[in-house]
């Protein structure tokens, strides 16, 4: 897979399980984020907002995109109680519980039968939980792709200080 972003994908290591992308919605239309989704061919949207809403942005409430994400094709999952971000103690903490578990075997569960993008508000994967998300999976041997907009995206890597489990 190669991207304006991204590299060529070779890791030297086996096929990935599968591919699973990332993406944030922040500030762009509703309409600018579907066809990002559309463009990868992502089947499953899953949020993992802890609170899914946004005053700044209602058209990515919780309620709006369990309407509209059918209506393009897409199926629209929310994660938030066992994925979302805003833990007490930190997110590194929360990557031990019994809930964030629960939440990657879901999501494991929804990427291994359909092509799934995971989300949240924020553009930029490593400035939010997304990484810790990408991380995991990229762990578990899938492979993570951060799409930036609808055509411009990057392969996840962990960095050296991130290769052992947190």
């Amino acid at each position: 897979m190669r991207g304006k972003t991204g590299g060529s994908g070779k890791t030297g290591l086996a096929k990935p399980k599968a591919t699973v992308y990332t993406f944030g919605h922040s500030t762009r239309s509703l309409q600018d984020f579907v066809q990002a989704l559309k463009n990868f061919k992502v089947k499953v949207a899953v949020d993992v907002r802890r609170f899914p809403g946004s005053k700044k942005n209602p058209q990515f409430s919780r309620e709006v995109l369990g309407l509209e994400l059918p209506q393009a094709g897409i199926r629209y999952v929310w994660l938030g109680e066992l994925l979302g971000g805003y833990r007490s103690g930190g997110y590194r903490r929360h990557m031990r519980t019994k809930a964030f578990r629960e939440g990657i075997r879901k999501l494991v569960e929804l990427a291994l039968k359909d092509r799934t993008a995971v989300f949240c508000s924020e553009a930029l994967w490593f400035r939010c939980h997304r990484r810790f998300i990408a991380d995991r999976l990229t762990r578990m041997g899938f492979e993570v792709v951060h799409l930036y907009d609808s055509k411009r995206w990057s392969i996840h890597k962990l960095r050296r200080h991130q290769s052992r489990r947190p």
